[in-house]
């Protein structure tokens, strides 16, 4: 079971949360990338940017934060928190 928390994340208070399950034998990779496309869907936002700083955050915590100068678009949130809270 694969499972990844995102959080949304305002004025230091956890504003909406959800969590992606997966079961499949495909890559880290795609379902990383499966669960954040799943995740922005929920909380309809547009999928953020893999900036430099957040691929090395999310190399060394399994753990990333994309703030406003991951998106494109304006935010209402200071940034969505992605956590790896099972891997197998």
């Amino acid at each position: 079971m694969f499972r990844l928390w995102g959080k949304i994340w305002k004025d230091n208070h956890m504003i909406r949360d959800t969590v992606y399950e997966e079961q499949s034998e495909d890559t880290r990779t795609h379902k990383i990338f499966r669960g954040l496309d799943e995740i922005c869907h929920e909380f309809d936002l547009e999928r953020p940017i893999w900036l430099d700083p957040t691929i090395a955050e999310f190399k060394r915590h399994s753990r990333a934060r994309f703030g406003q100068d991951s998106f494109i678009e304006q935010i209402s949130f200071d940034y969505l928190e992605i956590q790896v809270l099972e891997e197998g």
